[in-house]
C-alpha cells in the first residue's frame, strides 16, 4: 500500500494483518476494487479465479473483496470454510436483471435448450442452469454443448460477443453492466485522437459499437497477462476503473488511460479497509447458501471448469 508517514490506513492495513493471521483467514479482492484493498489481499483476481485460489490455500476463513455473487461462487466451491463478505449490500445491479423466477419461467418456454450462465449471476439462477461460463470462456463453453440453440443469460453483450465466434443460436437475455455499458464509442474516439499510439483494450461486457473500436476483446485476467506481454506504451482501458490500480502497479513503464470517469462501479467500491476489518473482528456477515442449491450450484460451475 502506497502511504505515507502518520497515514492512519498504515495502521489500518497493520491492524488487517494482524486480524486475519488470527483468524487464519486469507483475504481475496476482485480486480475492480479500490487500490488500497488490492494493495492489502492475499490475491487479487477475477472472481472465478479467486474462488479456485481459495481452495488451494490453507485457511478456515475467507474474506471476498468483491460483490455478493463472488462471495457466494467462493462459499460454493468451499462449503467447509468460513466466508465474510465486508459489506453484503455489494450487490450486482446484472444479476438482479436475472431473478431466479424469471428464468425458469423462459426455461418452460425454451424446452429442451440448454442455459448458459455467466458466473455474475446468484447461487440461485446458478442452481437452474446446465453450465456456467466466464468472459473468457463463453464461446469455448458453448461451443461444447451439442445443442444447436442455447439459451445465455445474464449479459447480452456477453452473448453477442460469443455470437460473433460461434455459429450456434444464441438466445439472448436482456441484462447488461452498468457499468460497462457507460464505456462509450465517442469517448474511444476522443481518447484515441489525444493518443494516437494508444492501444485499445475493451471487455466483452461492452457495448458491440465500443467492441467494434477495441484491438483487443480481454477478460480482466487477459487484460493483466496481455499488459505484461504487450509491446504497447500506452493503453486505453475500456473495463471498470479499479483495474487499473493493478495494471499500473505490475507495468509501471507503461500508460493506462481511463476512457471516462463513469468507468467506476459503485458496488464494487462499497468495500473499503475499515469494511474489511471489522469482517474480521466481528466475524462479520458470513455468506450462507442453502445446501440443496450450493449442491446444484456447484455442479454448473463444475462442468465449466471440466471445459476450461
Amino acid at each position: 500500500m502506497s502511504t505515507t508517514a502518520g497515514d492512519p490506513r498504515v495502521e489500518l492495513a497493520e491492524r488487517i494483518a494482524k486480524l486475519k493471521q488470527e483468524r487464519k483467514a486469507v483475504i481475496l479482492a476482485h480486480n475492480y476494487q479500490l487500490g488500497e484493498v488490492q494493495d492489502i489481499a492475499d490475491f487479487v483476481g477475477d472472481s472465478l479465479e479467486l474462488s479456485r485460489r481459495a481452495t488451494e490455500v490453507e485457511a478456515e476463513g475467507i474474506v471476498f473483496c468483491g460483490v455478493t455473487f463472488m462471495a457466494e461462487t467462493a462459499k460454493i466451491l468451499n462449503p467447509e470454510r468460513t466466508v465474510l463478505i465486508p459489506d453484503p449490500l455489494a450487490g450486482c445491479p446484472m444479476c438482479d436483471m436475472a431473478p431466479v423466477e424469471a428464468v425458469r419461467k423462459r426455461k418452460e418456454e425454451l424446452p429442451g435448450v440448454p442455459v448458459v450462465a455467466y458466473v455474475n449471476t446468484t447461487a440461485d439462477v446458478k442452481a437452474e442452469v446446465d453450465i456456467c461460463c466466464t468472459s473468457a470462456s463463453a464461446v469455448k463453453v458453448i461451443e461444447t454443448l451439442p445443442e444447436e440453440r442455447v439459451l445465455f443469460l445474464p449479459d447480452k453483450n456477453l452473448g453477442l460477443w460469443a455470437q460473433r465466434h460461434t455459429e450456434k443460436e444464441i438466445i439472448l437475455w436482456p441484462g447488461y453492466c452498468p457499468t460497462h455499458q457507460r464505456i462509450l464509442a465517442h469517448d474511444i474516439h476522443r481518447l484515441k485522437d489525444q493518443h494516437p499510439e494508444a492501444v485499445v483494450i475493451a471487455h466483452p461486457e461492452c457495448t458491440p459499437d465500443v467492441i467494434d473500436l477495441a484491438d483487443e476483446v480481454l477478460s480482466t485476467g487477459q487484460m493483466i497477462r496481455w499488459a505484461r506481454e504487450a509491446a504497447a506504451r500506452e493503453v486505453i482501458v475500456g473495463t471498470e476503473v479499479g483495474l487499473i490500480h493493478r495494471l499500473k502497479k505490475e507495468n509501471p513503464d507503461k500508460a493506462f488511460i481511463q476512457i471516462s470517469p463513469l468507468t467506476t462501479c459503485p458496488n464494487m467500491k462499497l468495500i473499503t479497509l475499515e469494511k474489511v476489518m471489522w469482517a474480521l473482528e466481528d466475524m462479520r456477515h458470513p455468506v450462507e447458501v442453502p445446501a440443496e442449491v450450493a449442491a446444484k450450484a456447484r455442479r454448473a460451475i463444475e462442468r465449466m471448469l471440466a471445459v476450461i
